[in-house]
This record gives C-alpha cells, structure tokens and sequence, in this order.
C-alpha cells in the first residue's frame, strides 16, 4: 500500500481518492476548498491545509485540476509539489491538460528528481463514482508499470499510449469525438421531439442499433429531462477543444469538424451555460431552432 497525497478533489477527483483510501492506501488530500475533503475522511483520508503537508511522505502524488496553468502551479508554484516532495515521488496527472506543458512538466520532473506520467481520465463522474474510468498514460514504461496498481483503482480501461504528453494527445483526441457525438445526439432528440415521437422508445431503439453509444447511454436521459447538473462542465469541455484545435494546426492536420465543435461549445459558454454539463450542448440546438423557453 502505498502513501499517496491527492491534489484536487473536485468531482472527479473526490470519488477517485476515495476509491483509493477505501482499496486500503493512506491518502492525505488538499483542496482549495476545504469542505471538499470530507468525503475523503469520512472513507479513512485525511485532510491537509496546504499542499506541502499534504505531499510530505507521499509515495505517489495525484494531480486533478482543472487546466494546464493549474498544474503548473501545483506542481512548480511555490509551496507546490516540486518544493515539498520526496524526491523519486512519483507523480501522477490525472488532468486534461496541453501535451506540450506535460512534456515540459516531466523533464522538469526528471530534472528535480521525480518520475511524472500523464494520465488523464475519460468516463465522466459516472466513471470515477464507479471505477470505471477510462486512463490513457503518457510516460515510461517503467513508471506506467509502477503506477498500474493504483491506475487499476480508479479505472477500467488502463492503456500505455507512448511518452508522456502521449496521454494528453489521446485525450484530445477522446474529447472531440464525445463533442460531436453529444452534439448530433442534441440535434436528434430536437429533431425527434419536433414530431412529438414517443420520445423514451426512441432513444430505446436508437441505443440498440448503430447508433448507440456509451454518449447516448449517459446523455440521452438528460436531454430529455432538461437536467444539467454538471457531471464534466461545458466550461471544461471547452478547454478540451481549445487544445485539440490548437495541436491539431501545429501538426498540420485539418478538423472541419473540431473547429465547428469548438465554436459551438463557445457558444454555449457565451449564453451563459459553462457551468452546466456538456449535455446542454442541447441547449444550443434549442437556441437556434427558437424553442429555447423556460422547460429548457
């Protein structure tokens, strides 16, 4: 069992890091928000007031915030990780973050004497409430392979993807793909509640066919129920695009699509949305069809 401090306990990570206290590892947590803790105690946690006693006698350093800039900062700001950790720590980014700031990150890493692999997460907080998350693990082989068993906690699907930033690439990645599906998903209950179809059937007999998706088993319901409360926030997603968008043109690639996503999504923030879930990309479809009303 390893001594593992947990950076950043939001809805993602406040279920991971109890799932790792509860396999039997001795997690200390820090948030920037106290109170967020709690879920981490009351499963055997403890809480720290900074993230120098938190890291301490960490084994392992868990990362789960928000943005690049926020990583940068917990792990090179003063009072952060790279200050106050045991050096051969292994460092653990589970954030969606610019691949070119994880490769940065990690030679910094290595320079100060730590090991660091990225590890973003997909899976939603349906994902890390069950385990069931998704983790594609930019870094060495050796450093995956110490990470494993606490990767094999949190998630279901655990897959080596290259050096590090390879993860973050792959995330990318994963994100356009759950836009453009949760996108068309919003057009199709739009289109199907427009001729008043027996709404809950079809969505029935859509997941059953080609094309159902993991998207439409999770996003479906709330569309229809006009709930979005955030499980991954359009503010987020947003972020995500920005970066596929961006590493897309470095390389040279064309994403028609990504782009027309990516606008979409800034749409969504600019009418005030950010805060709910990506779902309420539907929200948008309603918008420019011109039934957006209180229901919605």
């Amino acid at each position: 069992m390893s001594t593992i401090a947990f950076i950043g306990l939001g809805i993602m990570g406040s279920p991971m890091s109890v799932h790792l206290a509860k396999a039997g590892h001795n997690v200390v947590g820090y948030n920037l928000t106290p109170d967020r803790t709690r879920p981490l105690v009351e499963a055997g946690g403890i809480a720290a007031d900074s993230i120098a006693k938190a890291v301490a006698d960490a084994d392992v350093v868990a990362v789960m915030v928000p943005d690049s800039p926020d990583v940068q900062d917990v792990l090179m700001g003063e009072g952060g990780v790279f200050d106050n950790a045991r050096r051969d720590a292994l460092v653990i980014d589970f954030s969606s973050i610019r691949p070119d700031v994880t490769a940065t990150l990690a030679t910094e890493a290595a320079d100060r004497g730590f090991r660091l692999i990225d590890a973003p997460v997909s899976g939603g907080q349906a994902g890390a409430e069950n385990a069931a998350l998704s983790i594609m693990v930019g870094g060495s082989a050796e450093d995956f392979a110490s990470a494993k068993p606490i990767l094999d906690v949190v998630g279901k699907t655990v897959v080596h993807v290259g050096p590090n930033g390879s993860g973050q690439t792959v995330k990318a990645a994963n994100q356009l793909v759950v836009a453009g599906n949760i996108q068309v998903l919003a057009e199709a209950v739009a289109f199907l509640e427009a001729y008043g179809v027996d709404l809950p059937a079809a969505i029935e007999v859509l997941g059953g066919g080609l094309a159902g998706s993991t998207v439409l088993n999770q996003k479906a319901e709330k569309m229809m129920d006009r709930s979005f409360e955030p499980g991954f926030r359009i503010d987020l997603h947003h972020k995500d695009l920005g970066i596929v968008t961006s590493a897309a043109r470095e390389a040279g690639v064309v994403i028609p699509m990504g782009g027309f996503l990516a606008q979409l999504m800034a749409s969504a923030r600019a009418n005030g949305d950010g805060g709910l879930d990506h779902s309420a990309l539907y929200r948008g479809v309603a918008r420019l069809s011109g039934t957006l009303g209180e229901e919605n």
